[in-house]
């Protein structure tokens, strides 16, 4: 596939996940695709970064930035190393937290944005989660930093000119089989019922050909075909229940 040939991807958080998932699905129709991440994501260009390094993650993602940029994915996440209630969640869990989750979210937004509106239009993806809209117990670190995350994404949305800068949430409809999910659960977990990132590949190419066309400021719920649907046709259901760990 060439469908984007030409045309420069970032993608932070981009080795695995949902995150490798766009970045894969881009590289494979011929975007130029750069991944900054903790681990290295195979063959696709790669800069290692740590958001809970914050000065350090700032000079990282300014010198990416300074590239041009068609597309920017953001798909970093820490969830914790397990599911507590807030009495029960460190210090350092919530701070990580913060500093993953809407910090960096925050850092790649100031250092990417300059490039985004030069391809006039350039695209920015956030991937968004179910906890923006329903919280729940056991996670109110991961649910706080993402309706955070999610708030500051709308807030630039409404800022930016659309004819340079199109802005879309994207998240799953169900919880997802990654390496950040399979962390957290026992050895013998059954997955068999969770969704897989390459859901999202059809998604991603679609809005990075397009450029977000008739989808800016848009949240669009990704199910486990591949098709996607808007937020207010129907809100996923909460996640709370399916684990405790």
């Amino acid at each position: 596939m060439t469908a984007l040939a030409g045309r420069r991807g970032l993608v932070v958080g981009g080795s695995t996940g949902i995150g490798g998932a766009i970045a894969r699905a881009w590289s494979g129709a011929g975007m130029d695709v750069h991944v900054l991440s903790r681990s290295q994501p195979g063959a696709l260009r790669w800069s290692p970064v740590d958001l809970t390094d914050p000065e350090a993650a700032r000079t990282v993602l300014e010198a990416a930035g300074r590239e041009p940029l068609d597309a920017v994915a953001f798909s970093a996440v820490s969830y914790g190393d397990k599911r507590a209630t807030f009495s029960d969640t460190p210090l350092d869990q919530w701070r990580t937290q913060v500093e993953v989750n809407l910090h960096g979210l925050w850092l790649t937004l100031a250092a990417t944005l300059p490039s985004l509106r030069a391809a006039q239009p350039g695209l920015f993806i956030n991937v968004s989660s179910e906890v923006v809209f329903n919280g729940g117990p056991g996670r109110s670190g991961y649910a706080a930093t993402k309706a955070a995350g999610a708030s500051l994404v709308d807030s630039v949305y409404q800022e930016e000119d659309p004819d340079l800068v199109r802005i879309v949430s994207v998240l799953p409809a169900g919880m997802v089989d990654s390496p950040g999910i399979r962390r957290r659960r026992p050895a013998d977990f059954d997955y068999s019922d969770y969704m897989r990132p390459e859901s999202f590949a059809p998604i991603a190419l679609t809005l990075a050909t397009t450029a977000g066309a008739d989808h800016n400021g848009d949240n669009l719920v990704v199910h486990p075909d591949g098709t996607w649907t808007p937020i207010h046709d129907h809100t996923p259901i909460s996640q709370s229940h399916r684990s405790r760990v």
